[in-house]
C-alpha cells in the first residue's frame, strides 16, 4: 500500500461559457471554481481530474478562458500536486492541447486529442517525495475518426459495431500499457500503485434529463458502452459526459461525477457533487464533515476578487452568493442521495421513487405538485461515503456542491402557476432571485400567454427564462407557432418544422433526418481551432 495516502478529486462537464436561454452564467461558474479551489485545500487533494467538457463550445470566450487559466494557476500553487484534464465532445482538442507543454511546468497534464502513441495517454504521477503516487490512463473523448474507419454503404449496425470495437480496443491497449508500468513499479517499490482511467462517453442505460444539452456522441446514437468494456485492472474510472451523477452497470468504481451546476431546468432537482477517491490509510473524519464554512466561503469570494481582475463586475455578486449559500448551508439538515441513478433497468415505480429521492424541495413548496419543485440555493447536505473497500484501502465519497442560482420549474394552469409563483416569492429574501421555466398544461386556449406570465412576476424577484405551451401546441399547432421564436427551438425542432411545413412524405423523412443528423454531427465535431 502507498506510504502516503492518495486523494483524488473527480469532476467533469463544467461547460464554462454556457448560457441558459440567453442568460450569461459567469457568476455561477466563478463561484463554483472558487468553491472547488477551497474544497481541494480542505480535503488535501493530491490529484484533480477533469473528465471533459471544460468549455461549452470549441471557441470559448475570453471570459471563459480567463476563469479556466486563473483557476489552474491558483490550484497549481495549492496542496494539489497534479491536475489531469481530458477533452470532451464540446471541447476543441487542439485548443486544449495548444498550451499543454507550458502547463506541464505547473503539473497540469492535458490530453485533448487521442494520442498516436498510446504511451502518451498513460501518466505516472509522483508525490512530493518523488515516489510514484498513481497511474492515470488519461483517455479523452474518442471522436469518430479515432475509433473507426468509415466505408461507403456501411450499415447502421456495422457502424455501431465498429465504434464499440474501436473504443474497446483503445481502452484495452491503454490498460495493457498501464498494467505493464504498474507491474514494474510494484516490483521496484513493493506496494500497490493504483490505476485510474478517464473517459468521456455515453454508457448504455445512462440517465439524462430533457434539457441538459447532452449530445449524442456519434451519428445515430452509436457508441454507447457497457461496464465490462473497462479492464478490471482499473482501480477507478472517472467518467464525464452525462450530467446526472451515477454509477455504470452498478459498478461502484466506475462513475460519472455529473455537471457541477444545473445546465438546464431538467437538472434543477439534482444535488450536484464532486467525487473524492482515496487510497491508503484513509481517516473517516471527513465523512461527517460539514460543507464549506462561512469563513471559507468568504475566503473563496475574496480569492475571486483578488485573482480575477479581468471580470471585476462579477465579484460583488459572487461574494454575496457564496457567503449567503454558506451561511444557509450550515443551518439546514436535508439528506443527500449519493447514487442518484444506477444503470439497472428500473420499473416505472422504481424510477418514480428514485426521482423523489433526488428532489430537494423547500418545506414552503412541499405541498406543490411534482412539477412545481423549487430547488433552494442553500441546499444543506453533508459529505457521504458511497463505497469503501477495506481490502485495498479505497473509498469513494460524494461532496455536495452549493447552488449559486435558484431555479424553479413550474407547471399547471394559470391559477396554479400564479399560486406557485406567489409562494415562491415569499421564500426569497431581499437579495435572492429565482429563474423560472413555466410550462402551461391547462386545457384552455390562452392568447398572449407570455404577457399573462410576465404580469404574474412583475415586481417580484423572479425572472421567466422559458415558457412552454405543450397543450396548446398539440391542439393548435399554427397558433403556437405564432408565439414561438428561434430561441424556443433547437436545431432538430427547426428541422422537424421544415419537414412539416413542406409536407414531406413519411417515407422520405427518415432518410432526410439521417442526412441532417450527419451534417449536424460534422458541424459540432469539426475542430475549428485546428489548422
Amino acid at each position: 500500500m502507498p506510504t502516503n495516502p492518495l486523494t483524488i478529486l473527480h469532476t467533469s462537464d463544467w461547460h464554462l461559457g454556457r448560457r441558459l436561454y440567453g442568460r450569461m452564467r459567469y457568476d455561477e461558474f466563478a463561484a463554483f471554481l472558487s468553491w472547488l479551489e477551497t474544497t481541494i485545500s480542505e480535503q488535501h487533494v493530491d490529484v484533480l481530474i477533469v473528465a471533459g467538457d471544460i468549455f461549452d463550445t470549441m471557441t470559448p470566450s475570453n471570459r471563459a478562458q480567463a476563469l479556466y487559466y486563473e483557476f489552474l494557476g491558483r490550484v497549481s500553487r495549492s496542496c494539489c500536486q497534479h491536475i489531469v484534464i481530458v477533452a470532451g465532445n464540446h471541447d476543441s482538442p487542439t485548443f486544449l492541447d495548444a498550451p499543454s507543454h507550458v502547463l506541464k511546468f505547473l503539473n497540469v497534464h492535458v490530453i485533448g486529442t487521442a494520442c498516436e502513441d498510446l504511451n502518451d495517454e498513460v501518466l505516472v504521477l509522483d508525490d512530493t517525495d518523488g515516489a510514484p503516487h498513481c497511474i492515470i490512463a488519461a483517455v479523452p473523448y474518442l471522436r469518430d475518426r479515432d475509433v473507426r474507419s468509415s466505408s461507403a454503404g456501411e450499415s447502421a449496425d456495422s457502424k455501431d459495431a465498429n465504434v464499440i470495437k474501436g473504443i474497446r480496443t483503445h481502452y484495452d491497449d491503454v490498460a495493457s500499457i498501464a498494467k505493464a508500468k504498474q507491474a514494474q513499479l510494484i516490483k521496484s517499490h513493493q506496494r500497490h500503485i493504483p490505476i485510474i482511467a478517464t473517459g468521456h462517453l455515453f454508457a448504455a442505460g445512462g440517465t439524462t434529463t430533457e434539457d441538459d444539452g447532452v449530445r449524442e456522441l456519434y451519428v445515430g446514437s452509436l457508441g454507447k458502452i457497457s461496464a465490462d468494456m473497462f479492464d478490471k485492472g482499473f482501480d477507478y474510472v472517472a467518467l464525464g459526459h452525462l450530467h446526472v451523477p451515477q454509477r455504470v452497470g452498478g459498478r461502484e468504481t466506475i462513475r460519472y461525477s455529473g455537471s457541477p451546476i444545473a445546465m438546464g431546468f431538467g437538472e434543477a432537482r439534482q444535488q450536484k457533487q464532486v467525487l473524492l477517491i482515496q487510497f491508503g490509510a484513509v481517516e473517516n473524519e471527513f465523512n461527517d464533515k460539514k460543507p464549506t464554512s462561512n469563513n471559507t466561503a468568504n475566503t473563496a469570494a475574496r480569492t475571486i476578487a483578488s485573482n480575477v481582475p479581468q471580470i471585476p463586475s462579477t465579484v460583488a455578486t459572487i461574494e454575496k452568493s457564496v457567503e449567503k449559500a454558506a451561511k444557509k448551508v450550515a443551518s439546514q439538515s436535508n439528506g443527500f442521495m449519493d447514487d442518484l441513478f444506477g444503470f439497472d433497468e428500473p420499473s416505472a415505480n422504481d424510477n418514480k421513487d428514485e426521482v423523489a429521492k433526488v428532489a430537494v424541495i423547500e418545506s414552503a413548496s412541499a405541498s406543490q405538485d411534482e412539477h412545481n419543485q423549487l430547488l433552494p440555493i442553500d441546499v444543506a447536505t453533508t459529505n457521504k461515503m458511497l463505497y469503501r473497500n477495506d481490502s485495498n484501502q479505497m473509498q469513494v465519497t460524494s461532496l455536495p456542491i452549493p447552488k449559486f442560482q435558484r431555479l424553479a420549474q413550474i407547471s399547471g394552469d394559470l391559477q396554479s402557476i400564479q399560486q406557485t409563483i406567489d409562494s415562491t416569492a415569499q421564500t426569497l429574501d431581499d437579495t435572492e432571485s429565482v429563474w423560472l421555466e413555466v410550462i402551461y398544461t391547462g386545457d384552455e386556449l390562452v392568447s398572449e400567454l407570455r404577457e399573462h406570465i410576465q404580469a404574474m412576476v412583475d415586481g417580484l424577484p423572479c425572472e421567466v427564462l422559458k415558457i412552454k405551451n405543450t397543450r396548446t401546441y398539440n391542439k393548435v399547432l399554427n397558433q403556437q407557432q405564432t408565439s414561438e421564436t428561434l430561441q424556443d427551438l433547437d436545431e432538430e425542432e427547426v428541422f422537424e418544422r421544415c419537414l412539416l411545413l413542406n409536407e414531406v412524405a413519411d417515407e422520405q423523412k427518415n432518410a432526410l433526418r439521417e442526412a441532417y443528423q450527419q451534417i449536424i454531427y460534422n458541424l459540432r465535431h469539426e475542430d475549428t481551432q485546428a489548422e
